[in-house]
C-alpha cells in the first residue's frame, strides 16, 4: 500500500486548497494512506475526513523548532513513498528534508528545496493555486483541475438548521490583511439592500466578532456567528446559503470546497494571482478603473500604502446584488 504525506502549514485557506491534492491522490490510489501536516488551529478542517487518516499538528507558537523535530521523527517512522510540500517556508522544508520519504517534492521557492528529490517552479502566471499544487503530483495522476473538498457532517448541517432559517445569505467581512477586506461601510450598504429579502449570517473567527457586531448593529438585523461555529459547521452554513459574500480570504476557498454560490470582492489583490473561487456559481466584484498601485502585494497590508484605499472604497456594491 502506498503512503503519501501532504505538508501545508500556512493559513486556513491554504489548507483548504491543499485538500485538492488529497482528492487527486485518493482518486488514483484509493487504497493509499494519506497523511497531512498543518499548523495548530487548522486541524478542525480535516476532522472526520473520510480518507485523510492521520493529521500531524505543528504548534508554531510554542516550542517551534522542537515541535518540528518531534514531528519529523514521527514522519520518518512512517516511511512515506512521497512527501508533497505545498508550503514555501523553511520550516516546511525542514520537515520535508527530515521526513525520510522516498520522494520529496515541493516548490523551488522553498529555501531548502535543494534537499528535495524534485523542486518545481511556483509562478503567479494566472493559473489557480490549486493547479500549481496539483502539478506536484501530476506525474503520478493527471493534469485535470480538481476542486478542493471539505466534508461537513450531518451534525454540522443540523447545527446550522437550528440557528438560522432559509433563505439566508452569508457575509464574511474580515480578512487577516486589512487591504484585502471590503470596508465596513460597504458591507452595511450591501446588507441594507439584502435585508428585506434574506436573513444575514455574519461569520469569521473570534477576532472578527467586533467587526461583525458593528455591521449587525448598524443594520439592525442579522445574526453574528463569528467565533461560534467550527470550520466544518461554517462550511455547512456556506453550503446552504443563497449567496456567500466574501473577501479574497479563507471563506472564499471554503465556498469552493463545498461548491457553494459565492461573490468575491477583490480589493488590493487581483484574481490573476490564482486565488479566485472555483464554485460552479461564482462572480468576482472589483473596481473597474485601473489603479497604478493595484495590486500592491500578494497578501496586502495593514493599511493602504497610498492612503486612499480606492480599490475597496470605489467598488460598486450594486454589482453584488442577487
Amino acid at each position: 500500500m502506498k503512503k503519501f504525506l501532504i505538508i501545508q502549514t500556512a493559513f486556513t485557506g491554504d489548507v483548504i486548497l491543499a485538500t485538492a491534492v488529497a482528492e487527486k491522490l485518493h482518486a488514483y490510489f484509493p487504497e493509499a494512506a494519506i497523511h497531512f501536516v498543518l499548523r495548530k488551529g487548522n486541524e478542525g478542517l480535516l476532522a472526520k475526513h473520510p480518507f485523510i487518516s492521520k493529521v500531524y499538528v505543528w504548534d508554531k507558537k510554542y516550542g517551534k523548532y522542537a515541535g518540528l523535530l518531534n514531528i519529523a521523527k514521527k514522519l520518518r517512522a512512517e516511511k512515506y513513498d512521497r512527501v508533497i510540500n505545498l508550503q514555501r517556508f523553511a520550516s516546511s522544508g525542514i520537515l520535508t528534508a527530515l521526513s525520510g520519504g522516498k520522494e520529496k517534492i515541493g516548490f523551488d521557492k522553498n529555501p531548502l528545496s535543494f534537499l528535495f528529490t524534485k523542486a518545481l517552479p511556483h509562478k503567479l502566471d494566472g493559473r489557480h493555486e490549486v493547479e500549481r499544487n496539483l502539478e506536484l503530483v501530476s506525474d503520478i495522476t493527471d493534469s485535470v483541475l480538481q476542486r478542493p473538498v471539505l466534508y461537513p457532517t450531518q451534525a454540522d448541517f443540523e447545527i446550522v438548521a437550528t440557528i438560522i432559517a432559509k433563505p439566508y445569505v452569508v457575509f464574511a467581512p474580515a480578512s487577516v490583511w486589512f487591504t484585502k477586506q471590503l470596508p465596513k461601510e460597504q458591507w452595511i450598504k450591501l446588507g441594507k439592500q439584502l435585508a428585506a429579502k434574506y436573513s444575514i449570517a455574519l461569520i469569521g473567527g473570534p477576532g472578527d466578532v467586533g467587526l461583525c457586531n458593528e455591521i449587525q448593529a448598524t443594520l439592525g438585523t442579522g445574526i453574528v456567528l463569528a467565533g461560534k461555529l467550527s470550520y466544518l459547521a461554517s462550511a455547512a452554513l456556506i453550503k446552504g446559503a443563497v449567496m456567500n459574500y466574501v473577501n479574497d480570504s479563507a471563506p472564499l476557498h471554503m465556498a469552493s470546497a463545498v461548491n457553494a454560490p459565492v461573490i468575491a470582492f477583490f480589493c488590493s489583490t487581483v484574481p490573476k494571482f490564482g486565488f479566485y473561487p472555483l464554485s460552479d456559481q461564482t462572480k468576482i466584484v472589483e473596481i473597474y478603473e485601473e489603479l497604478a498601485c493595484r495590486p500592491c502585494g500578494l497578501h496586502g497590508y495593514k493599511a493602504c500604502p497610498q492612503g486612499h484605499f480606492r480599490c475597496a472604497k470605489d467598488i460598486n456594491i450594486a454589482e453584488a446584488l442577487v
